[in-house]
């Protein structure tokens, strides 16, 4: 098998890191996050460090242009170029053994900081504070308005872009790798579980183990998340993390019963024509005539049709 392609630009070698950034990508380019990341660079010191992993993407042209431009950047990066892909557990888990801080900040690929010291505000919290596990958050604050993301931006309005006051009301729940600060030791002791494949859960069922052993804190130094899908793009993804909940479930039965999503799935499973049910949920979401909000709670309802199936 061939080994992995390692690249590092003039500044890494001599980082002493507090925090390294860690941030696999998959047919992306993540050269604006890089840039905008490094506009810190001077203020931080060598107080942190990025790894970025391609997670098989296979574009040698893409590579190229990445490793010219970290060894144009002051912000210590090392480029990690995997011949195949490993998947969203494998490849973070891969990605710690890169890194050479104390704490760790799973940040995703598209992903926009939004402020301008905000890998120093990160910093200052895992040199002042070392909180054993710390979520940011995230907005929609510089995402595209394109009408064709107007229902992912909905649901995400909605259920993912929470200030940190309310996330703390459950703070296992609202865990996502998007903005997550991790110390070392922790991640040594709970890791994210391989068995999950293809979209979603793996970071929520890791929160549930971590959260029996350490505790979890909420700050507001949010990203937000540019990549936003279609709905048939977001329809795929819930298809694929269907199974993923099933195992959440067999896994923390305790924790998985008592959320919304799971009651309401367990409803569906006891209608009639479920299939046809879901059909039409995703043909709602689908048609530009309806309004938004109704296409966002129709896809959220066929998110859980799906759930009732897997469980």
């Amino acid at each position: 098998m061939t080994a992995p392609c390692v690249h590092d630009n003039a500044a890494f070698a001599s980082a002493t890191p507090v925090v390294s950034v860690l941030i696999p990508f998959l047919r992306d380019d993540p050269s604006a996050l890089l840039e905008q990341l490094a506009a810190e660079a001077e203020g931080l010191n060598g107080a942190v460090e990025v790894i970025v992993m391609d997670d098989g993407t296979g574009d040698e042209a893409l590579t190229q242009r990445l490793q010219g431009l970290i060894n144009g950047l002051p912000l210590p990066i090392r480029l990690i170029s995997l011949p195949i892909n490993e998947g969203r557990a494998r490849g973070r888990n891969r990605l710690t053994t890169n890194a050479r801080a104390g704490t760790f900040l799973f940040l995703d690929s598209d992903m926009q900081p939004d402020s301008d010291a905000f890998l120093q505000d990160w910093a200052t919290l895992a040199r002042d504070s070392a909180p054993a596990v710390a979520f940011g958050g995230f907005s929609l604050d510089a995402a595209p308005r394109d009408p064709r993301f107007a229902v992912h931006r909905a649901l995400s309005l909605q259920s993912e872009c929470v200030p940190a006051a309310e996330r703390s009301k459950q703070p296992e729940k609202y865990v996502y790798t998007s903005n997550l600060l991790v110390r070392r030791d922790v991640f040594e002791a709970e890791r994210f579980d391989p068995g999950f494949t293809g979209w979603g859960w793996e970071d929520v069922e890791w929160a549930m183990r971590v959260s029996r052993r350490f505790p979890i804190v909420h700050v507001d130094n949010p990203a937000t998340h540019m990549g936003l899908d279609t709905v048939d793009a977001l329809a795929r993804k819930f298809e694929q993390g269907a199974p993923n909940f099933a195992r959440v479930v067999a896994l923390h039965p305790q924790l998985a019963t008592a959320y919304p999503s799971y009651k309401a799935a367990r409803l569906i499973r006891k209608l009639p024509v479920r299939s046809l049910l879901r059909a039409g949920l995703k043909t709602i979401a689908k048609a530009p005539l309806w309004p938004v909000a109704m296409r966002a709670f129709a896809l959220r309802l066929y998110r859980t049709a799906l759930y009732a199936e897997a469980i």
